[in-house]
């Protein structure tokens, strides 16, 4: 077991989820990467140094309480957890058939709830201990075609409050970072290839920002963080 402390990221693919573990790996942290694809996190584990792989189904408890485990005994006790695993669908209430929306609720709402449960019992006893949660623009409306993970979101922005509003007394920071844009990432960089490369937020922009809520002073901490480009409606 390392000496440094640990960063537990869920979620982790080639956009934000990647990049959140570059930065809390060059910020000195044992990075947990969890996520489905035994393959891809193979490939970061060569490319982020001192990371740490754990297959792990985040919409399912049971599973994530091993991975959880495991992460504990073999890297130590997270001092910090990111929910950054997106479930979503696009479609209108009547395209998006009810099990996507009950899958995505699994992913994104009960995600969250049951990691933070994992993790609040050894941050309330020390004090200590950040939980961030990386949402979007349909946490806040909910606009026709966005009917298949808007309403999960929304209830996962509310539950993080909830869990801040808990544990925010006991010296533990919980925070929700609102990305309110379309990510730099292969398939919406093609989407959207008409557009220039600002009009995109960039993954090593988000973990920065992520990097920095984790580390406000207790005298200053945020809970509702949004970012976005610059030339972005809102």
């Amino acid at each position: 077991m390392s000496d440094k402390k640990t960063c537990l990221i869920a979620g982790v693919g080639p956009g934000t989820g990647l990049a959140l573990a570059r930065r809390f790996a060059e910020g000195g942290y044992g990075v947990a990467m969890l996520a489905r694809s035994a393959e891809r996190l193979a490939g970061y584990e060569k490319d982020v140094p001192g990371a740490r792989a754990y297959t792990c189904d985040v919409a399912n408890a049971e599973d994530l309480a091993v991975s959880y485990g495991r992460v504990c005994e073999e890297m130590g006790t997270p001092e910090i957890v990111i929910h950054n695993a997106p479930g979503g669908a696009f479609g209108s209430f009547l395209d998006v058939e009810p099990e996507i929306l009950e899958r995505n609720f699994r992913t994104n709402t009960m995600g969250l709830y049951h990691l933070a449960r994992l993790a609040a019992p050894a941050m309330m006893e020390r004090g200590s201990g950040v939980i961030l949660c990386t949402g979007n623009t349909s946490a806040h409306r909910g606009v026709p075609n966005f009917a298949g993970f808007a309403p999960t979101k929304a209830a996962q922005r509310i539950l993080a409050e909830s869990i801040a509003r808990t544990l925010s007394p006991k010296g533990v920071h919980v925070a929700y970072i609102t990305i309110d844009a379309v990510i730099a990432v292969p398939w919406a960089l093609e989407m959207f290839k008409d557009k220039p490369r600002e009009f995109f937020i960039e993954p090593d922009d988000i973990a920065a920002e992520c990097f920095h809520t984790a580390h406000q002073p207790r005298s200053a901490w945020s809970f509702n963080v949004e970012i976005r480009p610059f030339g972005e409606s809102w």
